[in-house]
């Protein structure tokens, strides 16, 4: 070939997202988070003085949501009311309305401490928490939600809302010890630090990286499954990235930890804040160099290659044996690009 011809296109290198951060739950947030005044004690206390702010109230890990309308909204409450004597801390300010809606202040509070006399223990621990639950001081359409069984029907705004919340809130139930001495920790900072109250250690919420890939070669999706899930479902393989990791390199650990395969080239597409607890789901896409599986069973049950026509029936709920990843987790949005064509070359 003569040195100035065109190279063939490489399949791989032609991999694009094909995937816009509004179709990803919990992705796209667009608040206006006030950072400038977290620090400003006297422009907090205007904001939480106005009768326009509200607080959306959390329970054991459950947002509050209004289903009054034709899609779940959040159950937004003025700072006084009845159940915020349940709170056990100020609250988290999550940022402010628009200026044309008039530029309120939004917090996140957790009332865990109110008791509901027909779940006392908290509700129940499975995948995915069916049970609602309503506030006696609040009307039959505000119930608490497991976010997991109701984020498929969210709307951007409110699941961002939601997934933050849910995010800095458990950050702060878990971190109430100063990680440097030992000693109690309080919320500062309007809700974005804990302060140690002896010896002035300043912590800050955390994310967990996670890398979670559309492994692909000769037109196949690798999938796995994990025992606790529900029956048949299968998802995209994913794992906790390591100190000194790039999203390249821990995709490449990860499946060959867990299925055996190695993965030569890696691309990135899309991510999603994951609010259980607080990891950042970042989806990429893997060249896989051979096919053989090679199955750890302490990460999966099994795992298995799906064509595109195979993995359109198991989205459409038709295929026999695979059940698709729940709608809004993100291993679902990305596999779903890539049944349609929209993952250029794979």
């Amino acid at each position: 070939m003569p040195a100035d011809a065109a190279s063939p296109p490489d399949p791989f290198d032609a991999v694009f997202p094909g995937i816009d951060e509004a179709e990803v739950t919990f992705a796209g947030g667009m608040r206006d988070r006030a950072d400038r005044l977290r620090g400003d004690a006297a422009a907090l206390a205007r904001l939480a003085a106005a009768p326009e702010a509200r607080v959306l109230p959390l329970w054991r890990g459950k947002p509050l949501f209004d289903l009054s309308g034709p899609r779940p909204g959040l159950g937004w409450l003025s700072l006084d009311a009845p159940p915020m004597t349940h709170a056990a801390e100020g609250p988290v300010l999550l940022g402010l309305e628009p200026p044309e809606s008039g530029g309120a202040a939004r917090y996140a509070a957790d009332i865990s401490a109110w008791i509901d006399p027909e779940h006392p223990d908290g509700p129940p621990r499975s995948f995915s928490d069916p049970t609602r639950q309503r506030h006696p001081d609040l009307p039959e359409t505000l119930k608490f939600i497991d976010l997991r069984a109701i984020m498929g029907e969210l709307d951007g705004a409110v699941a961002a809302d939601a997934a933050t919340a849910r995010g800095v809130l458990e950050w702060h139930r878990t971190h109430r010890f100063c990680a440097r001495c030992g000693g109690p920790s309080e919320i500062d900072g309007a809700g974005w630090r804990r302060r140690c109250a002896d010896c002035g250690g300043m912590h800050f919420p955390r994310t967990d990286p996670v890398v979670i890939m559309l492994v692909v070669r000769e037109g196949r999706a690798l999938l796995g499954r994990q025992p606790q899930w529900p029956e048949r479902m299968y998802s995209l393989l994913a794992g906790f990235m390591e100190p000194g990791e790039t999203p390249e390199g821990a995709t490449r650990r990860e499946v060959m930890e867990e299925a055996g395969v190695p993965v030569g080239r890696v691309r990135y597409l899309c991510a999603q804040p994951w609010p259980f607890p607080a990891s950042l789901m970042i989806a990429t896409a893997g060249e896989a160099l051979d096919d053989r599986l090679e199955i750890d069973p302490s990460e999966l049950e099994n795992a298995r290659w799906l064509t595109r026509e195979e993995m359109r029936a198991s989205l459409a709920g038709e295929h026999p044996e695979v059940a698709a990843a729940r709608k809004g987790a993100v291993a679902r949005t990305v596999l779903e690009a890539w049944a349609e064509g929209r993952i250029a070359g794979l």
